[in-house]
């Protein structure tokens, strides 16, 4: 597996699933001032040409501006290019023209504390923090002082997290972030047993899948079943009123008509009442 294709599935998921984490992100990157509630557009990330295609993490449009925003895991000398790369086909293809000076701003995560990620809102630099330890998370897994100070700090993380977003009414992100910073956590210990399931006993989760939509999902069926059960049961009491008022109709016909001799027929046996409501039209 290519060892960048973890990063970049969570990147993307947070972009794709939880967007409005980015806002506080490029509020950092770009000085800009962007509300939470702020509309985001997602553009396609991939662009084709004739000599192949050029695929960006992310392509967002905010207003009048186009914002696109890489994750990368490594020091690679050609991702600028890259980008402009890409920026100059979207240019091509809206015909915007951009100035010829091209400014890439960066961020570095490792200069980032746990504090100033949520002093900054930067709540989605959390799956990546495990990253700043990946170089000693050996001699982390054999010293137990080493990995108890890890312990505590993700316990901090966890305890920051759930208070940012459960006392606000967004319980559902929180699932969404435990998720995936379990996931980057679960690669980066791959081969460290004791910190990878220590870390998932603090966090929780192990599935990249977010808990949100499989609840959707299961709300979804659970309701759709509930739906039909009670659409089923509601068919029955309609029908049965139905039927008990036609019966109805029927007796007092035939009371009318000086037939009560037939009343107890009509009740009892269907065939003889399905030829009664055909001769009344009922």
């Amino acid at each position: 597996m290519n060892n960048n294709t973890i990063f970049d599935d969570v990147f993307r998921t947070m972009i794709e699933k939880i967007p409005q984490l980015a806002i506080p992100l490029i509020n950092e990157v770009f000085q800009t001032s962007y509300p939470e509630d702020v509309e985001i557009i997602q553009l396609r990330n991939e662009h084709h040409q004739e000599n192949g295609e050029i695929i960006t993490d992310s392509c967002l449009r905010i207003g009048r501006k186009l914002y696109h925003i890489e994750c990368q895991s490594v020091d690679d000398t050609t991702m600028a290019i890259r980008m402009i790369e890409y920026d100059f086909a979207i240019a091509l293809d809206s015909a915007r023209k951009y100035g010829r000076r091209y400014r890439i701003p960066t961020v570095k995560l490792n200069e980032y504390t746990k504090d100033k990620i949520f002093e900054k809102n930067l709540l989605m630099f959390l799956p990546f923090y495990i990253m700043r330890y990946e170089k000693e998370i050996h001699r982390i897994n054999q010293d137990q002082e080493k990995l108890q100070s890890l312990l505590d700090e993700y316990e901090d993380i966890r305890v920051m997290l759930e208070k940012e977003l459960t006392e606000t009414g967004r319980a559902e992100l929180y699932t969404n972030l435990n998720k995936l910073i379990t996931k980057i956590s679960d690669y980066i210990c791959r081969d460290e047993e004791v910190v990878r399931e220590r870390l998932g006993e603090t966090m929780g989760g192990k599935v990249l899948e977010l808990e949100s939509e499989r609840l959707r999902a299961e709300g979804k069926v659970l309701g759709e079943s509930i739906g039909e059960a009670r659409g089923e049961a509601r068919g029955k009491v309609i029908g049965e009123l139905q039927g008990e008022a036609r019966l109805g109709v029927l007796i007092n016909r035939l009371i009318l008509d000086g037939r009560s001799a037939e009343v107890q027929g009509a009740a009892t046996d269907a065939e003889k009442r399905k030829e009664l409501y055909k001769e009344y039209g009922i």
